[in-house]
């Protein structure tokens, strides 16, 4: 029973952030910029459900509350140049090429119509936004992904086979996101960036199938993040949002 009622709980926690993700960016979406109560419930309870769900599966079917470790950083010197490696690769195709191209011209005018509905209209702001996502909401995902869902899956699949699940799980609600950002250009810039993340999320739970520690694979994340970041930044200061 224990583990029928674990394999249930990590096929809801394989498929819930990209629910979330469709209710809150597409189906509860205002089409005229105003504000939508709901939008926002959905969105702080979904992250509040996602990151409070492994816990409250633990407690459930372990009889147990999962207790931080002390901080291990085996493999960090890999983990940290796969981030920046990533980070910077990112950075120098956005800067060299893509600005370049028309793939954002609509993408500037919907982060910060984002950005706005949760008052995020300074530089102070932003810089505080992107330090929460790069540090706190980077690890959270790791601790989620890493090492509740791939970790547990390993009881039912092989670990080659639970890391391939997984990462395409961790893709699945960056497509609706990237869906959203990159309007009109599904096949050649949706496609091929929620590929590379699905890589990402492989890469990152190979990491932690040979460190059993999610804080190398945590700070290597952190640096994609922040390169993130400073993307959107400079796309907002093309069009004076911030």
């Amino acid at each position: 029973m224990k583990r029928t009622g674990l394999a249930l709980a990590l096929s809801f926690a394989l498929t819930f952030p990209t629910f979330t993700a469709w209710l809150y960016f597409l189906t509860l979406a205002p089409e005229n910029g105003a504000i939508n109560p709901w939008q926002r419930l959905a969105y702080t309870g979904g992250k509040l459900l996602q990151f409070a769900f492994p816990v409250l599966v633990l407690w459930l079917y372990e009889g147990r509350c999962p207790r931080p470790g002390r901080p291990r950083f085996a493999g960090l010197p890999l983990a940290l140049g796969f981030g920046f490696a990533v980070g910077a690769l990112g950075l120098a195709l956005y800067h060299f090429w893509l600005i370049h191209t028309p793939l954002f011209v609509q993408t500037p005018e919907k982060i910060a119509g984002k950005l706005s509905e949760f008052g995020v209209t300074t530089p102070a702001r932003y810089l505080v936004l992107g330090v929460f996502i790069s540090l706190i909401h980077s690890l959270l995902e790791e601790y989620y992904w890493r090492w509740f869902v791939f970790g547990h899956l390993r009881q039912f699949l092989s670990w080659r086979m639970a890391l391939v699940v997984s990462s395409l799980a961790f893709m699945a609600h960056h497509v609706i996101v990237l869906y959203v950002y990159l309007p009109g250009s599904f096949l050649t810039a949706v496609v091929p960036l929620s590929l590379a993340i699905a890589v990402g999320g492989g890469v990152w739970a190979w990491f932690y199938q040979r460190t059993e520690t999610i804080y190398a694979v945590w700070l290597s994340h952190l640096l994609v993040d922040g390169a993130i970041f400073v993307v959107g930044y400079d796309l907002l200061q093309r069009i004076h949002a911030l």
